[in-house]
């Protein structure tokens, strides 16, 4: 479907007038159905009481001395920068330390910024002061940034003209080296090969070494990348005494190539395969394959993490030590680091279980204190200086605590959440369908104790190797399941649930497989009395936006009604709008007829029809979304209203980014809009 073939694609002009003015009424219809009644109010303002609650535990970070954290609330709804002791954070009111308050910084400068991070230099002479940072700040939630440089010791800007470091708005990447020079990556207009300086995706391609009171435009090139990648540049590893700066090429979403960068400029490749994750740290080279790798004379299977000599490997030994090997049932989900220890977070039929290496002869050691069942999350270490360890530790109904301690003498819960929705009555339970091509999938169920069945919201992803692990979830909890709703997560394929392959089977022509996998589901939940088609909804943002899109014109008959937030839609342009290329390793290249042929069928906008009954369906998305561009939203609702399907609403949050809400009320305010809908297309148990 060309410009010339499809009336919708006017709607792609984000800020146009007329463009505005369509989603302006279109969101009057929404709130004026949604919006206005006494439910919605209560779930709103229940679910903002949640983001906004004094008691949820501050998520923290060691930097030197200090333990740091961004912290909203209702007095602070953009935020404060704010730091503390670890003998006050463990009491149960920390003194904090203001250093940036960004309700009071969007004030004066008459922009709603959104935190988006803070690079703290690590002093290069190994002391805990710490001065220099650069903070990245977000117009209304975007992607791209504003970096500006802040002194922790004046707790002032440091202008441009003073020698500070900034950048304009961009999609960029800045680091320290030390503290007069960063690595950076931004939009610099022409590169010095006379191309753009931003890919394809629209992300940087070009790192320069910048030093303070310079101009960026006579930086240095230190990497260059190429206009048809995801993205290039380079960082700064200031491990004491293994200091050095790698560059890397995203030549799509899953591969990369990867140089360390020598003191004359020099680049050596590091000999990996491009789809792995490789992580030198100290003298160790860490790899994970996503694909089977033959080496040696063996082949390590997809999520092994292998180690490897750094510098044995460069002078091309191959000498491995295995470190972990994945099952039909057990996936690595993440690793970490402390001083002396390896922190491995496995997942087993999606249940998290943490475990330990020592450092150097790899040998199994223990870490007393942590909870057998429930969800287990690395939040922070100091590997550079010690062996501490903050970990969070939540069930779907129970919430989140926090455990400190070391890595060699084990941890103790410090902090609880407090509860947001009664859980006493509630079950959790996992259950397994078999999919079309007889592949077992897993999800779980959340439910009151005395609801066998009713409405039931089911959730799903299936994508990008994200894995959905339980949790504790207070907006499902309070706003769904209390009211005797049951909610339903769907571990499908796609997602990162069992491991890479659980993933890369789905990638391009496998795509059917997400799908078969959530309608799989759908049909169990039916099938089994659980609920019925026409109490039976389903909800999805961004890649799970498609999947909504997928449901709605591919399955129509299995669903009551449909939540679509910040979706992809149109598979025929998507590569093509903001960062949509970026994907193409995915979904698959629309342009290629051969990769189009397996792509047309999941393109929602490209399934609509005039002869199906569809489910009633909300979409939703945000103007300031620079990932997932909302006339992707915007084009599928307008199709499903020419094409005779009524049943559809609209909404756009005119800011927001692909997160689809700039603060909390925005948040809540959406969250309501959800949860209203569905109640009024599936009906109330009670």
């Amino acid at each position: 479907m060309s410009a010339a073939t499809d009336p919708n694609e006017w709607l792609e002009d984000v800020e146009g007038g007329e463009q505005l003015a369509w989603v302006r009424e279109k969101n009057r219809r929404a709130l004026e159905t949604l919006a206005t009644t006494p439910r919605f109010a209560k779930i709103r303002d229940q679910t903002l009481a949640i983001l906004d609650s004094d008691d949820k535990i501050p998520p923290v970070r060691r930097r030197g001395e200090y333990l740091y954290n961004f912290w909203v609330d209702a007095k602070n709804p953009l935020g404060l920068w704010r730091r503390t002791t670890l003998e006050s954070y463990r009491t149960d009111s920390p003194e904090w330390d203001v250093l940036i308050d960004v309700d009071a910084l969007a004030a004066a400068d008459g922009v709603k910024w959104v935190w988006h991070g803070a690079a703290v230099l690590r002093p290069r002479d190994g002391s805990t002061d710490r001065r220099h940072v650069l903070v990245s700040l977000s117009r209304e939630g975007a992607d791209a940034t504003v970096v500006r440089e802040f002194d922790l010791v004046t707790r002032e800007w440091v202008k441009p003209q003073d020698g500070g470091f900034a950048l304009a708005e961009a999609k960029s990447s800045v680091g320290w080296i030390d503290a007069d020079t960063v690595l950076v990556s931004t939009d610099f207009g022409t590169a010095p090969d006379g191309g753009p300086s931003m890919t394809e995706s629209g992300y940087p391609r070009i790192a320069k070494r910048w030093v303070r009171g310079t101009d960026l435009a006579d930086a240095p090139v230190v990497f260059a990348g190429e206009v048809t990648d995801v993205s290039a540049g380079a960082s700064y590893d200031s491990t004491p005494g293994f200091e050095r700066i790698f560059a890397s090429r995203s030549t799509d979403f899953y591969n990369s190539l990867i140089y360390q960068v020598g003191p004359d400029g020099e680049l050596a490749l590091l000999d990996v395969p491009t789809d792995a994750h490789a992580a030198p740290y100290r003298q160790w080279l860490f790899v994970m394959p996503r694909s089977p790798w033959a080496l040696g004379g063996s082949t390590y299977e997809p999520g092994s993490l292998l180690v490897f000599d750094y510098a044995a490997y460069l002078a091309g030994n191959r000498d491995v030590t295995v470190l972990f090997t994945p099952d039909a049932s057990t996936s690595l989900a993440d690793y970490d680091f402390t001083k002396s220890h390896l922190i491995l977070t496995t997942l087993h039929d999606v249940v998290t279980r943490v475990s330990l290496l020592t450092l150097g002869d790899w040998q199994p050691a223990s870490l007393p204190g942590l909870p057998e069942l429930a969800t287990i999350g690395i939040v922070d270490t100091d590997p550079e200086d010690s062996d501490e360890i903050f970990a969070s530790a939540s069930t779907f109904t129970t919430p989140p605590t926090l455990f400190y301690g070391t890595s060699t003498d084990g941890v103790t819960p410090i902090k609880h959440s407090p509860a947001f929705f009664d859980a006493t009555d509630v079950v959790a339970e996992q259950r397994f369908t078999t999919s079309d091509d007889g592949t077992r999938i897993p999800y779980f169920v959340l439910r009151r104790r005395d609801v066998e069945s009713g409405p039931t919201l089911l959730y799903g992803y299936g994508g990008f190797q994200n894995a959905l692990v339980p949790g504790y979830s207070p907006g499902p909890g309070l706003n769904w399941v209390s009211e005797g709703g049951i909610y339903v997560i769907a571990n499908i394929r796609g997602g990162g649930e069992y491991g890479p392959t659980w993933h890369t089977q789905t990638q391009k022509a496998g795509r059917h497989k997400v799908y078969e996998d959530f309608s799989s589901v759908a049909k169990t939940l039916v099938a089994d009395g659980m609920t019925t088609v026409a109490q039976l909804g389903a909800m999805g943002g961004s890649n799970g936006g498609l999947l909504m899109g997928v449901m709605a014109t591919r399955y129509p008959e299995l669903f009551g009604a449909l939540v679509c937030q910040v979706p992809l839609i149109d598979m025929r342009r998507f590569h093509k709008l903001l960062a949509g290329a970026s994907w193409v390793a995915e979904y698959g290249n629309p342009d290629d007829p051969e990769q189009w042929a397996f792509m047309e069928p999941f393109s929602p906008y490209h399934n609509v029809r005039a002869d199906l009954q569809y489910p009633a369906i909300l979409i939703t998305t945000s103007t300031r979304d620079d990932r997932v561009h909302p006339g992707h939203a915007r084009k599928f609702a307008a199709k499903l209203e020419q094409t005779g399907h009524d049943d559809v609403w609209y909404y756009e949050n005119i800011e927001g980014g692909h997160g689809g809400a700039a603060d909390n009320k925005q948040s809540a305010f959406l969250a309501a809009l959800a949860y209203e809908f569905l109640w009024q297309q599936l009906g109330s148990p009670e």
